[in-house]
């Protein structure tokens, strides 16, 4: 994820479709996949901005490839676009009383209800410097288990994007209301050495199979929601960094310290 989406457009020669933010001093966010120490309380939208503890519903860049609104026959363009963190299906009565879909397993999303539709054809990236994750830790005092977060990032320092999936929801309340626009990221089974932190990953995307994924008018390969290969992940740096990640108040780059 990014801080500043005209400039992931520009590296990615995307039109930005994010309303203009007043800037910010620092563009390095990561997304949090929820600790089982973190409340999943549907919360009020967090605005873009400098975030190291991403959390659900928070308001996140993502890319899509998309033709011109009101022409279907030009060639479809990749834009950025801001969206909520948890789809909403299309079909949702309204936002916030159903599960947060903030991951899809890969390997099911095309038979789920809340995906389907997006498998076909609203297929996204979701950019971010790294991720979290959670792997089980000793018993505290109390005689609970604990869990120790670990974040994973690139080991060259370059950003990453996940497969995802997209939504646009409509407010069947108030028909002039713009669209919600919202997402899921994609899981699959983890690969090399990130399966001893978790058994679970999000699905990177390398840039060669950026056009096959994200191509709106026809289904993307099997092969895309398959774990990526071992080469990608032996490309990521894993360390473990402070507890304080396991509190969504908590968001500074302290978070990333490694412990």
């Amino acid at each position: 994820m990014t801080t500043d989406p005209a400039k992931l457009a520009a590296e990615i020669d995307a039109v930005n479709e994010v309303p203009a933010a007043p800037p910010t001093p620092d563009d390095q966010t990561s997304a949090n996949q929820p600790s089982p120490d973190q409340p999943n309380t549907d919360q009020a939208p967090r605005t873009l901005g400098t975030n190291y503890n991403v959390a659900p519903t928070s308001t996140i860049l993502t890319v899509v490839e998309r033709h011109s609104h009101g022409d279907p026959h030009d060639d479809p363009r990749l834009r950025v676009r801001a969206m909520r963190w948890g789809l909403v299906p299309t079909w949702a009565k309204e936002v916030g009383k159903g599960p947060l879909l903030f991951n899809a397993r890969a390997e099911t999303a095309a038979e789920k209800s809340s995906f389907r539709s997006s498998v076909k054809s609203k297929r996204c990236l979701v950019p971010m410097d790294g991720w979290y994750e959670w792997k089980p830790g000793p018993e505290n005092s109390k005689g609970k288990p604990t869990k120790i977060p670990f974040f994973m990032s690139p080991k060259d320092g370059t950003r990453l994007f996940m497969a995802g999936l997209w939504s646009a929801w409509h407010d069947r309340t108030d028909p002039d209301a713009p669209p919600l626009l919202s997402c899921t990221i994609l899981t699959t089974d983890a690969v090399g050495d990130l399966r001893e932190v978790h058994d679970r990953m999000p699905r990177i995307m390398p840039y060669d199979s950026w056009d096959a994924w994200l191509d709106p008018d026809h289904p993307a390969p099997s092969e895309l929601f398959a774990p990526p290969s071992e080469a990608i992940a032996d490309a990521i740096a894993i360390r473990e960094v402070s507890p304080l990640v396991n509190r969504v108040a908590n968001n500074g780059p302290e978070l990333l310290a490694p412990v």
